[in-house]
């Protein structure tokens, strides 16, 4: 079974196609500045050189029919009919609380969607636009939405609940609803079978730390707590979102710099975090390079990050009433060595002992940084968000495909 996943932005479509019978990756690539007489299509089929098209594409549509007619390529493709991709999973950011878990889209699906349009403006749009040219250009194949806050549905009232008046979430759904979740699920599965323990039996933290990032608490294999919230601005320190923060700074700060509400909105999402304390840049590669340095504003960016890491780990232990698994991901999580000894350093409390030859190790593989005789499993997952979006589509095509039967 082919399936090809999809995840559409406001101008761009990045896209891979999997045999999911030994769940290879056939192909993959991006198709950048929809909407301009520049767009640029990367497509790359393992074992082959790297294709690079530039041309016009002034809508999704265009874009998609051409990734499509890539696959087809004599000489680049992989496929020789459009009708080999059985199914199609598509990312979409916010399913708001009418989805907990993925879904075959139908009209009913679609029209939820657009219901949660206020809730990620920025990101729904393009997802719905992506649906609409998949299915345009492959009306026979199964089409799936899988939700990056499906997975946190699990979290119960008093932990995705505000403090708020309670008619704010009655009216408009003003609650805790999380991000990165088809990673933290992929992760979180992924380390049970590498430690060949139940995943149902395991309390388990799951960092994904990129350029955003996210912390989940996971008992028994559902997330019980989440750091980011509402939007992906609330949580951790992050490369240019401030994380949490007083509220009352922002009425400060508009009354004080005269600054509209959009204006500070963009000053807390893209100027805040390691970029706006360092001064240097929002890639922690680089907040890094400077603090060794002697940068000092790049070490407190530094110091805070680590800090404000260490002490959500720390709360969601207690959260959870003890940790059995401790997980990192994604950019930062997956290749920061500094960052990971700086955390688990702080966290022998609760019977972590890092090995440190072991995670200044740069393999790409699932691996285990811990000793042997620390209470807590320390792991190294790469995260795959796109392989459980393929495996999400063929469970649900196949449960389809039994119905029918």
């Amino acid at each position: 079974m082919k399936i090809l996943v999809i995840n559409c932005g406001s101008s761009s479509i990045k896209y891979q196609l999997f045999e999911m019978n030994g769940e290879q990756v056939l192909a993959s690539g991006l198709v950048e500045k929809i909407g301009s007489e520049r767009g640029i299509i990367k497509h790359r089929v393992p074992g082959r050189e790297e294709k690079v098209l530039a041309e016009e594409i002034l809508e999704h549509r265009t874009g998609l029919k051409k990734v499509i007619q890539l696959l087809m390529d004599p000489e680049d493709g992989v496929m020789e009919s459009a009708e080999e991709v059985a199914a199609v999973g598509h990312r979409v950011v916010h399913g708001g609380e009418y989805f907990s878990g993925s879904v075959i889209i139908d009209d009913q699906v679609r029209q939820a969607i657009r219901k949660t349009i206020d809730l990620a403006p920025l990101h729904n749009p393009p997802n719905l636009l992506g649906i609409d040219a998949a299915q345009n250009q492959l009306p026979h194949a199964v089409h799936v939405a899988v939700f990056d806050t499906a997975f946190h549905q699990t979290m119960p009232d008093y932990a995705f609940m505000y403090p708020l008046p309670r008619v704010l979430y009655q009216k408009y759904r003003i609650r805790r609803y999380g991000f990165h979740g088809t990673s933290h699920k992929y992760v979180s599965q992924r380390a049970a079978e590498f430690l060949q323990k139940p995943l149902d039996q395991l309390k388990m933290i799951t960092c994904h730390i990129g350029n955003g990032a996210s912390l989940a608490a996971i008992s028994g294999g559902k997330s019980v707590d989440t750091s980011m919230g509402m939007t992906p601005l609330e949580g951790l320190m992050m490369g240019t979102r401030c994380g949490d923060i007083d509220p009352a700074i922002v009425p400060f700060v508009i009354a004080k710099e005269e600054l509209t509400l959009g204006e500070v909105k963009s000053m807390m999402n893209k100027h805040s975090g390691l970029l706006g304390v360092s001064g240097v840049s929002g890639d922690l590669r680089e907040v890094m390079e400077a603090m060794f340095d002697g940068n000092r504003s790049a070490r407190l960016a530094i110091d805070m990050y680590v800090y404000r890491l260490r002490k959500m780990i720390g709360a969601y232990a207690a959260a959870m009433n003890g940790l059995d698994v401790l997980v990192f991901t994604a950019g930062v999580g997956e290749n920061a060595s500094y960052i990971r000894e700086r955390v688990c350093q702080g966290l022998t409390f609760l019977g972590i002992n890092l090995d440190f030859e072991a995670n200044d190790q740069g393999n790409k593989e699932d691996r285990k940084i811990s000793t042997p005789d620390s209470e807590v499993d320390v792991l190294v997952i790469p995260t795959n968000e796109e392989l459980m979006i393929a495996r999400e589509t063929r469970a649900l095509v196949e449960a389809q495909e039994k119905m029918v039967r």
